[in-house]
């Protein structure tokens, strides 16, 4: 429904335990036997948690294609500030060797905080929110690297998947609105699907890729641009009979057959099948 395509920075984007996390490593476990090169860039996490996700990337033999780098919340803010810049110059490495990549840096709101500790205590200006002023540019230098060669340069990629943590759902907030305006559309989970047992909890009514169908297969464009349509309708007339307090009976609506259809999108972290482009 929300399609990427190689070279693209598509951001993900939600609330604290919303399964960010849990959409990267998804990805990375699809790209086996795609002959593409990941790296995952963990920025402030827990240790235990950096733990967890290279444990399930090991068990499903996904390491073998995978690089991590990591600096923990206990790691210095100089060196979280540069963990994502160590990454990207591992990803371009590979992209200009004729490879594909796929970086994912989780998150980069805790880089920003990491950069505005560093310039807090060297005493430059703070702006917004206690940010420098140059903080767009952190931000926009390091996803800008994200490309698809050309033929000359032997077309190889490299694709980001930057996270970015929001308060509340606030997405009007200042690290949000600058990473929404530098990437290529957004992935935005929401807690309450979470909640309510829908994984990965992605609301498709804002979510949206600028690549658009270019990046799908034929059968991929049928099917994903109803679904995501019917979605957002079922979601939007769910609220507004919520609102209005509108018996379900009178909607004239069969709400077991789309909570079976939302079930149907369930999925837990492990490869799914694969489209074939015949």
């Amino acid at each position: 429904m929300i399609p990427i395509g190689r070279g693209q920075r598509e951001l993900i984007i939600g609330d604290r335990q919303t399964g960010k996390t849990a959409v990267a490593t998804d990805t990375i476990l699809n790209q086996q036997g795609q002959n593409v090169i990941c790296v995952y860039v963990a920025i402030g996490q827990k240790a235990s948690s950096v733990a967890q996700v290279v444990t399930a990337l090991q068990e499903r033999g996904a390491m073998e294609y995978t690089i991590v780098v990591a600096e923990t919340a206990d790691s210095p803010a100089t060196l979280q500030y540069l963990a994502p810049y160590t990454g990207a110059a591992l990803a371009e490495y590979f992209m200009y060797r004729e490879r594909h990549t796929l970086i994912i840096y989780d998150d980069l709101s805790k880089q920003a905080q990491a950069y505005r500790q560093m310039s807090l205590l060297l005493r430059r200006p703070p702006g917004r929110e206690a940010y420098p002023g140059d903080v767009f540019y952190l931000h926009s230098r390091l996803l800008e690297r994200a490309a698809k060669s050309s033929s000359q340069l032997g077309e190889g990629s490299m694709t980001a998947l930057p996270i970015v943590e929001t308060q509340s759902g606030d997405v009007s907030a200042y690290i949000p609105t600058n990473v929404i305006s530098i990437t290529d559309g957004q992935i935005f989970l929401s807690a309450d699907l979470f909640n309510a047992g829908i994984r990965p909890a992605i609301n498709v009514g804002i979510s949206v890729s600028r690549v658009g169908s270019a990046a799908q297969i034929k059968a991929m464009k049928q099917v994903a641009g109803k679904s995501k349509l019917e979605l957002a309708q079922f979601a939007e007339l769910e609220a507004f009979a919520q609102l209005l307090l509108i018996s379900i009976k009178l909607l004239r609506i069969n709400w077991q057959e789309v909570n079976d259809y939302v079930s149907c999108l369930n999925n837990p972290n492990q490869p799914l099948l694969r489209w074939q482009n015949r």
